[in-house]
């Protein structure tokens, strides 16, 4: 049993690895195919497969990126043998809904492709409750630069990984390119502007880097 409730309108870091801590991410195109998975999957009509979606896309254009969403996607960070996501759950049973998809989805497409069978990840996926808005700040930190905070702990940094990092720096505030994943302005508004969230997590990632570590991995070692 899992033991964590998830409430609506509350925030979650949502999290998981490959089984037997093995690559779930092994070229350009299979974090393309996660991030799409993120997208196509959050809506609360479901909608099958993404190749059946690929059909209704085109008939429906636009609008179907304009549905009701199971969650608010705050900031991401894949990384070759493991993911982190931050997560606004918008409806009852979103997170779980919206997990379960994108696992799912995500482990037929890699067995199909690689001619692999089996489970892809480590169980089911790892959650821990953010329960202050202090904690959640610098959660955005930890995960926006997730792929550091490994290179500062020592281990290697591969270029097979893709944060939300740029959609949090790249333009200013208040503007939205039409394909981010994330709602950044949960985050961003309570700086005057980007520069201001960059300083801010960078200053953070080191002290992040130390009490995220130790919680995502005693919730991996136990298994819950």
């Amino acid at each position: 049993m899992r033991s964590i409730t998830f409430e609506t309108d509350e925030f979650y870091h949502v999290f998981n690895r490959g089984n037997n801590k093995r690559p779930i991410f092994l070229d350009e195109f299979d974090l393309l195919r996660f991030l799409q998975s993120m997208r196509e999957f959050n809506t609360v009509e479901p909608i099958g497969s993404i190749y059946e979606n690929f059909f209704r896309k085109k008939e429906l254009g636009d609008s179907i990126f304009k549905q009701q969403k199971l969650v608010d996607l705050v900031c991401y960070c894949l990384n070759p043998n493991h993911f982190h996501l931050t997560v606004k759950q918008l409806v009852d049973d979103g997170v779980r809904r919206f997990m379960h998809r994108v696992g799912t989805g995500f482990t037929k497409y890699f067995n199909q492709k690689y001619k692999t069978s089996g489970a892809l990840f480590q169980g089911r996926y790892k959650a821990l409750h953010v329960d202050s808005n202090e904690y959640l700040l610098h959660l955005s930190a930890y995960v926006n630069l997730n792929n550091r905070v490994h290179g500062a702990l020592g281990s290697s940094t591969s270029k097979l990984s893709k944060t939300s990092w740029d959609e949090y720096t790249n333009h200013e505030r208040g503007q939205t390119k039409d394909r981010d994943l994330c709602n950044k302005e949960i985050i961003l508004a309570q700086f005057r502007n980007p520069a201001g969230y960059r300083e801010f997590a960078e200053s953070s990632l080191l002290t992040m880097t130390i009490k995220e570590r130790k919680d995502t991995e005693r919730i991996l070692k136990l298994g819950s």
